[in-house]
């Protein structure tokens, strides 16, 4: 492949890695479509690099819902907070782009804790934690992608 088809699939890597931690596009998946198109005009060993990229890619998402549902049980909070902060989100990212996902994430966990709790602090407490928990995901699906962007970077220099 010609440097500027590396240089073009790096950057939709990085856009890919950009997606995961301000979550507007799907960066996972840009990442892997990436490194696939790279496989299929390489071929050869870069599809033993799409695989390697794939399996880790895989492993950490596994990963990060096992976290994040650990997080969410040893403090007692229920998933329909992430549910409902998620939804609430994903309405406050179209009335305020980009920020109002997070506000819209932190007033709508804020929202079903409270209905569950009926007390403020403890409504705080379990949208601190559903945070917390949405924090660890990103972390962990961002340390995925790197792994990934690593791998192919790595075979794209040797092939």
């Amino acid at each position: 492949m010609p440097l500027y088809g590396d240089i073009i699939v790096g950057v939709v890597i990085l856009i890919g890695l950009l997606g995961i931690v301000i979550p507007v596009i799907p960066g996972t998946l840009l990442v892997v479509v990436a490194i696939l198109v790279w496989a299929a005009i390489v071929g050869g060993w870069a599809w033993a690099v799409l695989g390697v990229a794939v399996a880790l890619i895989a492993i950490t998402e596994t990963v990060k819902y096992l976290v994040a549902g650990r997080v969410l049980r040893s403090d007692g909070i229920p998933n329909r907070t992430v549910v409902v902060g998620a939804v609430v989100g994903i309405v406050g990212f179209f009335v305020i782009p980009v920020v109002g996902l997070f506000l819209g994430f932190i007033v709508g966990a804020m929202l079903a804790e409270l209905v569950r709790t009926r007390s403020t602090t403890q409504a705080w407490r379990g949208t601190v934690s559903a945070s917390r928990a949405a924090a660890y995901t990103i972390g962990i699906e961002l340390f995925g992608g790197l792994l990934a962007a690593g791998i192919w970077l790595g075979g794209a220099i040797a092939l």
